[in-house]
């Protein structure tokens, strides 16, 4: 089942996404050479627990890995696509691209954001990558409109991606939200003919959320079950904004 949101219940919505918003703006301000991705993590879960809310990872059960996610956010460098474990041992170098994805629940309601944010200069390709990822978000944005269909959503990203020569990840991918982080349906960044298509209407929450690869679109877990990582070592870019379907179009609840 699919949920809509009433206006008051997008009006929660919308604080616990702002909150994601300025968590992820500190986190970004702070990412530098020599940083490490356990420094972003107690951050991160001061701002949270400071605001009142409660970490929406920490804790996240997920079946086919056995285990709970121990962890406010999930840092994937480089290669690492999604779910990477922030670390005291993983220091950032210049010229790295780091994946901060994080999730609050405030007051009942669920917020959700990652943005992949440069170490320094970072090189033409991995440039490009970045842009295309974000720009392929804001296209899919822009087709969160009350009468279009899931697949518009889906196939914008993934036209811009591949029209890039780059490719997109195909094991994860984005969701509903509100009362759950993960709610119907599932938002995946490629059409997919066997997959639900239901037509967008007013109140209907998206996480929508490019994971786009340098090279192909190939990913598996390493063995602590939660890091997902390119199959050929080339690296990966995500962004995501949770955004709401209504009346005067697409609202995003993760950005001011």
């Amino acid at each position: 089942m699919i949920n809509r949101r009433s206006p008051s219940e997008l009006e929660k919505l919308r604080k616990s996404g702002l909150l994601v918003y300025e968590v992820l703006k500190t986190l970004s301000g702070m990412v530098g050479e020599g940083v490490t991705t356990q420094d972003l993590e107690v951050a991160a879960e001061k701002m949270i627990r400071d605001a009142g809310a409660r970490a929406a990872f920490k804790g996240y059960y997920v079946p086919a890995a056995g285990t709970k996610f121990p962890y406010v956010l999930c840092t994937s460098v480089n290669n690492e696509i999604i779910h990477g474990m922030p670390s005291a041992r993983r220091a950032l170098k210049k010229g790295d691209i780091v994946k901060i994805d994080t999730g609050v629940e405030l007051n009942g309601y669920f917020g959700d954001s990652a943005v992949t944010v440069p170490v320094g200069e970072i090189g033409d390709s991995l440039r490009k990558l970045l842009r295309v990822t974000q720009e392929s978000l804001e296209m899919a944005i822009a087709q969160a409109r009350a009468g279009n269909r899931l697949a518009d959503i889906s196939g914008t990203v993934e036209k811009h991606v591949v029209s890039n020569g780059f490719s997109v990840v195909r094991e994860f991918v984005g969701h509903g939200i509100g009362t759950k982080l993960h709610e119907e349906p599932q938002v995946p960044n490629y059409v997919d003919r066997q997959h639900e298509n239901p037509r967008l209407k007013e109140g209907m929450v998206l996480a929508i959320e490019p994971m786009v690869n340098e090279g192909k679109p190939g990913s598996k877990v390493l063995k602590d079950k939660w890091t997902a990582v390119t199959t050929d070592g080339k690296c990966s870019a995500h962004f995501e904004h949770m955004v709401a379907i209504t009346a005067d179009g697409p609202w995003v609840l993760t950005r001011p």
